[in-house]
């Protein structure tokens, strides 16, 4: 891999790619720094706008305690959702409105009748 012409997140995803494990955020955050040859000012400068790129990037999962791996070695999550209860829930309001709808015009057959 070209590292010099690679941007900070692909050269992260590599480095665990070849781990194949969750990596401590600063150890690799160091090795991209020290991959890229990337001249450094400010060692915490370099690690926050690192970090931030890491964080923005989709493919990176947080892990807990400072750890990052890729999100590709978890299965994605699957929700579960309510469709019955929902569904129903819908038929309900749209219930309540139609009894509504009808109950007014009724009323305003009424004024009309008596008119």
């Amino acid at each position: 891999m070209d590292f010099l012409h690679s941007s900070e997140t692909d050269v992260a995803y590599y480095i665990l790619n070849l781990a194949n494990k969750p990596i401590f955020f600063k150890d690799l955050i160091l090795e991209v720094i020290e991959k890229k040859c990337k001249p450094v000012q400010s060692l915490s400068a370099s690690i926050s706008e690192v970090y931030t790129l890491i964080n923005m990037d989709a493919r990176f999962q947080h892990t807990g305690n400072g750890m990052w791996g890729l999100v590709e070695w978890n299965p994605p999550e699957t929700k579960r959702s309510n469709v019955s209860s929902s569904s129903s829930s819908t038929s309900k309001m749209k219930a309540m409105s139609n009894r509504r709808r009808t109950s007014l015009l009724e009323g305003i057959q009424d004024d009309t009748d008596k008119a």
